[in-house]
């Protein structure tokens, strides 16, 4: 079994566990248990990485990870601290691939739960090729939205890839069991806003910073990213108060045995599908109702409806 060694403890001091701090190694934010135990498997298998993967919904941050695991294996290794880190489309990467000896570098894949069958056998063969071929430094990353071991067990993912993939497997829980974070995030984020935007040091009310705790965020940091930076344009002072963050409601999820098919009613389904749609678009209540060919007010209706606080 591996344990936590002296890197990862030169690690857990390098990565930011607050925005004041934030900068040091790839502005990575680690406060709940879970980032911890994250922290952790990158300080073990960082310096010795070939292949990963990342799972998680979309915006949580799995791109923020594979930086940090892209800095901290050529901090680990000055020989090869020139290795690019190259962020490319799974789908893309593999239609302009020519030669596979050329590879070098940090390749981090998006989306390869995306690929189609054809694209997952073509990977497989790629990966392959490039455990016989030992070309020039190279780390090869992907991220997933879904679990590849789960789609495998349904018969949707290429087994023998899914296998080779998550060999080194990192799931990046949502922000909402990250709550210890969001205050940090979001400090960091209005750091970031009041530079590009040259104003002075930005803060958050008690009521703001109690209703960012409260948000169920189906969009995750692109979301709360996103609501700070519509708060700091329409800030009419230099603190944000929660009537500023947009924040109109608090949906919770459908509890899972709601998804049973003998369960569902049809308000159940319509809500269900509802959440789902506005989960896809990061809680952009615009896009969900052009998606859904309603008006906004009966998004909102919609939703007003199935208020609940999150659990």
């Amino acid at each position: 079994m591996l344990t936590p060694n002296c890197a990862t403890s030169e690690l857990h001091n390098s990565v930011s566990t607050d925005a004041s701090s934030a900068g040091k190694l790839a502005d990575f934010i680690c406060q709940s248990p879970a980032m911890l135990r994250i922290l952790d498997q990158v300080g073990i298998v960082g310096p010795h990485l070939r292949l990963a993967v990342i799972e998680g919904e979309s915006g949580v941050g799995k791109q923020a990870l594979a930086r940090l695991l892209h800095r901290h294996h050529t901090l680990r290794h000055p020989a090869v601290s020139h290795l690019e880190f190259i962020r490319s489309d799974s789908r893309e990467w593999l239609l302009t691939l020519s030669d596979v000896q050329l590879l070098s570098g940090f390749i981090f894949l998006d989306r390869v739960d995306l690929l189609p069958a054809p694209g997952q056998a073509l990977l497989l063969r790629v990966l392959k090729d490039l455990d016989v071929l030992q070309p020039r430094p190279l780390v090869r990353g992907c991220s997933s939205e879904a679990s590849l071991r789960d789609l495998a067990r349904k018969g949707q993912f290429h087994a023998e890839l899914a296998l080779r993939l998550t060999s080194v497997r990192f799931a990046v829980p949502p922000l909402r069991e990250r709550k210890e974070e969001i205050v940090p995030l979001s400090r960091l984020f209005l750091q970031r806003l009041a530079s590009r935007y040259h104003l002075p040091e930005i803060d958050l009310s008690p009521d703001a910073t109690a209703r960012l705790l409260g948000h169920c965020w189906p969009g995750n940091l692109h979301e709360l990213s996103s609501i700070l930076e519509s708060a700091v344009v329409g800030c009419s002072s230099g603190t944000i108060q929660a009537s500023e963050l947009g924040l109109r409601t608090l949906v919770s999820p459908l509890p899972e045995s709601v998804h049973a098919p003998e369960l569902l009613n049809l308000d159940a389904a319509i809500q269900g599908h509802v959440l789902h749609v506005l989960d896809l678009n990061q809680g952009n209540r615009l896009k969900t109702a052009r998606q859904l060919g309603i008006s906004r007010s009966t998004l909102h209706r919609l939703l007003d409806k199935h208020l609940s606080p999150c659990r």
